[in-house]
């Protein structure tokens, strides 16, 4: 987390954040939960889609001297302050019969959690674990509440067919100047995350940043050109991570 320039990870106000756009989000809604709850404040994830249930929950810690830095699924609100007090993130959602994927918590238990948070990561959208998403009607799915999204995509998308890279890539033909059978690359990607019709989807007045995700697997070079290609079309450069870059 030392090379995110994000002014909200210490500005020690409550946020709400939801995370959309491709694969990658509950990864970094994880690392971003876990950076909080090492700083004490108490944080929660969840979902208004599908993501799937933790394979921690509360039986497996309660012999361990220390909580695992993993994630861990709390049943029900005694069990998210239990992990608060033990100083880590909670997951929190229904269980989706026969998935293996939690749902959005239902509203009591939501709006708790949501009171009594520090900071809260809200899974907003879905992907299909491909590197990059158009949303279509319906999606993504933003609380109100929430005051900050974040907009992810895999680098890993450039060089690839639209098909490959993007999920509902069909949907591109609104928003890009050329033909949706070209190879994905900075250009697209920055039109994708800077569009309304994109990642940008009802955002609103809410503050934006954009995560560039799996910067480890493509050349130095393309992930610095996909970030000044955002910033010369207005994306202020500290609310962009270059993630994993250099590594």
């Amino acid at each position: 987390m030392s090379a995110c320039p994000w002014k909200f990870l210490t500005d020690q106000q409550k946020h709400i954040i939801s995370l959309v756009g491709g694969g990658g989000k509950t990864t970094i809604m994880y690392e971003l939960a876990a950076f909080f709850a090492q700083q004490g404040r108490r944080a929660v994830c969840l979902t208004t889609t599908h993501i799937w249930q933790p394979d921690l929950n509360i039986a497996a810690i309660e012999q361990a001297p220390r909580p695992p830095k993993q994630a861990i699924y709390a049943a029900d609100w005694q069990q998210l302050e239990y992990l608060w007090q033990l100083g880590h993130y909670a997951v929190i959602g229904a269980c989706e019969a026969g998935s293996g994927k939690l749902v959005a918590p239902c509203d009591a238990l939501l709006d708790k959690a949501l009171a009594d948070c520090d900071v809260a990561f809200i899974e907003a959208d879905g992907s299909k674990q491909m590197p990059c998403k158009l949303p279509r009607e319906g999606e993504p799915v933003l609380l109100n509440a929430s005051d900050i999204v974040i907009a992810v995509a895999g680098l890993d998308a450039l060089g690839k067919s639209l098909e490959e890279a993007c999920f509902r890539w069909q949907l591109g033909r609104e928003i890009f100047t050329t033909s949706c059978n070209s190879l994905m690359d900075e250009a697209k990607l920055a039109q994708i995350l800077l569009s309304e019709k994109g990642s940008r989807k009802d955002v609103g007045k809410r503050e934006y940043y954009i995560a560039l995700n799996k910067c480890d697997l493509v050349r130095e070079e393309q992930a610095l050109a996909s970030k000044s290609l955002l910033v010369a079309q207005g994306m202020d450069s500290e609310r962009i991570w270059l993630r994993n870059f250099g590594n």
